[in-house]
């Protein structure tokens, strides 16, 4: 009897950017690093919403173009191997979807690099004239209600999952899939992982996936 489909989900901020995210490269090419490192500690530590930071976000980056979005994402810290990975997934016949709470724009990039859904917040299309809809900035919780959607649409359950994260957004999926990969991972997912990697290629925290089988 062949083995059940996968459906591999995967964070980007943290854990297929090693150490950064895409607010932080965006806020880079535009100078203004130390901004949003200090919005960044609000979300991390003082419990800043994420409707809040992006409306906070948005306001930091009025004059955001996609030149500069472009020069984000490919000059971002990112893990070796990501395309690779995707790649073998796709041959095993199983699937690999991105869950965000960054800016769709960014995150719909890595469907060039062979996810079958990457999912972010929804924002204003660029450049921007429209202000944040905050019903469309994705929490921690939204990410178990997206999963549960491509479940659907791949024809597969949340028992077949494997979550890859790094940090308290990651919690709430990874508490509710059999197996977790915590990358690169804070103190906040700690007994929640059956995996944990260290390191700069996605390649390996993979392997360990692949070596339970």
């Amino acid at each position: 009897m062949a083995s059940a489909r996968r459906l591999h989900l995967f964070d980007l901020d943290g854990t297929l950017i090693r150490g950064s995210a895409a607010a932080v490269e965006i806020s880079r090419q535009l100078g203004l690093s130390a901004e949003i490192a200090e919005l960044e500690r609000d979300f991390a530590a003082r419990g800043l919403a994420a409707d809040e930071f992006a409306v906070r976000a948005r306001e930091l980056w009025a004059e955001l173009t996609t030149v500069e979005v472009s020069a984000a994402f490919e000059g971002a810290p990112w893990l070796t191997g990501i395309r690779e990975v995707w790649a073998d997934i796709r041959k095993q016949g199983d699937y690999c979807a991105v869950i965000s709470l960054s800016p769709d724009f960014f995150v719909s990039r890595l469907l060039d690099w062979g996810a079958h859904a990457a999912h972010g917040s929804r924002w204003p299309v660029l450049p921007f004239t429209e202000p944040i809809d905050r019903t469309g900035i994705l929490n921690p919780a939204a990410k178990v209600k997206i999963a549960n959607r491509l479940c659907a649409e791949f024809g597969v359950g949340l028992d077949d999952c494997v979550a890859y994260g790094d940090s308290m957004s990651d919690a709430e999926i990874f508490a509710a899939v059999p197996r977790a990969v915590a990358v690169n991972a804070d103190h906040h997912l700690a007994g929640l992982a059956t995996h944990a990697y260290a390191g700069g290629d996605l390649r390996e925290a993979y392997e360990l996936v692949c070596l339970q089988q």
